[in-house]
């Protein structure tokens, strides 16, 4: 990366850092780009160098948000993945679960500081890409889980979309009540629901 790259880059993140500030005490339509600038310490032309309006910003920010979700994830189960990946090898099929706490929370728990974000993502049709970032993150215990209860590969995708846009509707319902249950509560509601569906976990 040479010099210009990097203050650009650079500038991006600062840009990126403001707006989740700003967001973090406005809902987005109130906010401006004077105070994302503000925010940012640039002046409006280096705004408009960058993005054309808030919502390309918005768009960005979400991208760099995701990848500091995949870092607190990682940070959050790197010690489990060892014990994962043995138990879903060669543990008996009625201890597998599709999802679990250890990796249930951290994830809640990501969403809930970043829920103002969230929330206005979901407003805007097709800017957050939950399932994707979701399945990222968890495509190292679903793919081996499909595998030992011998599902089709033709049918797998179905089977994860079922529970992907199940869980996703769990937590667009919470972000509508501001996150005001539990993560915990919100955790054990989305076990319920998996198990509940009796396609894969007890």
């Amino acid at each position: 990366m040479n010099r210009s790259q990097s203050k650009y880059f650079n500038t991006a993140i600062r840009m990126d850092e403001a707006f989740l500030s700003v967001l973090a005490r406005k809902d987005f339509p109130n906010i401006t780009v004077k105070e994302i600038c503000e925010k940012a310490g640039v002046n409006r032309s280096t705004f408009y160098l960058h993005y054309e309006t808030l919502n390309d910003l918005l768009n960005e920010s979400v991208e760099y948000m995701h990848a500091q979700f995949v870092m607190h994830m990682k940070e959050h189960t790197i010690e489990l993945e060892l014990f994962t990946a043995n138990r879903l090898q060669t543990g008996p099929l009625d201890d597998l679960y599709l999802i679990t706490p250890e990796y249930l929370l951290p994830f809640l728990s990501y969403i809930k500081n970043n829920q103002r974000l969230f929330k206005t993502a979901l407003e805007n049709t097709g800017v957050l890409q939950l399932e994707e970032t979701y399945g990222q993150i968890f495509e190292p215990i679903f793919t081996p889980l499909l595998e030992r209860f011998r599902v089709p590969e033709k049918d797998r995708p179905y089977l994860m979309a079922f529970y992907i846009r199940g869980l996703m509707a769990i937590l667009q319902q919470w972000l509508k009540n501001k996150c005001e249950d539990s993560i915990e509560r919100i955790g054990a509601l989305m076990e319920q629901c998996v198990q509940g569906a009796g396609l894969l976990g007890k």
